[in-house]
């Protein structure tokens, strides 16, 4: 039998278990993986409503299952076994077919759900991307460092790649392309004082509301958020001091596009640092299927329209021929920790969707591609990309 003991809500092999435990033998239908199903992870139990009629035909399955089993011989046991292996079968498949694949407005779309639930927030904080962990804090074990705290490492790690700081920036015009909930953008804005003014756009209408509401309550008056297409800016030519982009490549559709308008508005001399997720550069060892099958799933489960690779990103810097030389770097090893550690996050506190039933699916989902993105990052199919330079004197 299933055990209850050490299962974890959202382990992607243990949330299957939890998930299906009631729909065991009619999973291999996609319609049978709703989110009505009831699911209240424990650390001593799980309590499937009997309500549910997902649950009621599942279990009538089961226990045909079993007395069929019963009738030519084969143990109980072993006939829920295998109705188990179905079910998890079932319910990879279903896991494995992409529910977001990105069209036009749908990356606003998401984050304005994100935004909306709150689910994010509550486990990301203000900070949508990845931490920072040093060798030490990995050799200790990632988990004792806190979650959110090696996410204010990371941008402190990131201003020093691109040298910003107080010291030299006190006064600079800085533009996060990509600001999400606005935290970074809060968090320059203090770092660097009063006299900086910090501008963070993005497409979500509700992420821009919310950006707003932190920065009053937090008192950040030089921190502006405003809707905006990073490929159409606005913003005159050599209007930043700064340009930073944390994490927000990865969501536009014309890369180049995306390169040039950021150099556009940088000013002579400025800065421009940037971290997105990139996949490998496969000039020289082409993807095979699996690799193309797991890059597919990454691009559509969270709205990518796809990756490239660091190699191809600074090409498409120097091909401006705006900018001073790039430094490149792959913060893979610094930042993997962060795809598990947003798992246990949501184990060890379930607080944050478990009140929200309507969501149980889409956090299944949501679990389920944060395994698939540490695994692809592990393999050497997925990097993470940082760059750092300044623009050309005019």
């Amino acid at each position: 039998m299933l055990s209850n003991e050490h299962i974890t809500p959202f382990s992607p092999v243990a949330t299957m278990k939890i998930t299906f435990a009631a729909v065991i033998a009619s999973v291999s239908s996609a319609s049978a993986f709703v989110p009505s199903s009831s699911f209240v992870p424990s650390s001593k139990n799980v309590v499937i409503s009997p309500r549910t009629k997902e649950t009621d035909l599942s279990m009538g399955v089961v226990s045909t299952v079993v007395k069929t089993a019963e009738k030519i011989g084969v143990p109980a046991t072993a006939a829920i076994a295998t109705a188990a292996v179905a079910g998890t079968i079932g319910v990879k498949a279903v896991l494995d077919r992409p529910s977001r694949k990105y069209e036009d407005g749908s990356v606003a779309r998401e984050y304005d759900a994100w935004t909306q639930d709150g689910i994010l927030e509550y486990y990301w904080g203000e900070h949508i991307h990845l931490g920072y962990y040093n060798k030490e804090e990995m050799e200790a074990g990632y988990k004792k460092k806190n979650f959110i705290e090696a996410k204010y490492d990371f941008i402190d790690e990131m201003m020093k790649l691109g040298g910003i700081s107080p010291e030299t920036d006190s006064g600079a015009k800085v533009l996060d392309v990509g600001c999400g909930v606005g935290g970074t953008s809060r968090y320059i804005a203090k770092k660097l004082g009063p006299d900086a003014d910090v501008t963070g756009i993005t497409l979500s209408p509700n992420q821009v509301k919310r950006a707003t509401e932190l920065a009053d309550e937090q008192g950040v008056p030089n921190a502006k958020f405003t809707v905006m297409n990073a490929l159409e800016m606005d913003f005159p030519d050599n209007t930043f001091d700064v340009v930073w982009a944390c994490e927000s490549g990865e969501h536009m559709p014309d890369k180049e596009a995306y390169i040039n308008e950021m150099m556009r508005v940088l000013k002579p001399g400025g800065k421009y640092v940037m971290a997105t997720w990139c996949q490998r550069d496969d000039r020289e060892v082409p993807f095979d299927k699996k690799d193309e099958r797991d890059l597919n799933f990454l691009y559509e489960e969270w709205t990518h329209p796809y990756f490239i690779s660091i190699e191809k990103y600074k090409e498409l810097v120097d091909a401006t021929g705006l900018m001073n030389e790039v430094t490149t770097a792959d913060w893979v090893e610094e930042t993997i920790a962060s795809w598990r550690h947003s798992i246990w996050v949501g184990v060890y506190d379930p607080r944050g969707f478990i009140f929200k039933p309507h969501k149980y699916l889409k956090c299944v989902r949501d679990g389920y591609c944060l395994e698939r993105m540490h695994r692809a990052f592990d393999r050497g199919l997925m990097q993470y990309g940082m760059f750092a330079a300044t623009k050309k004197d005019a």
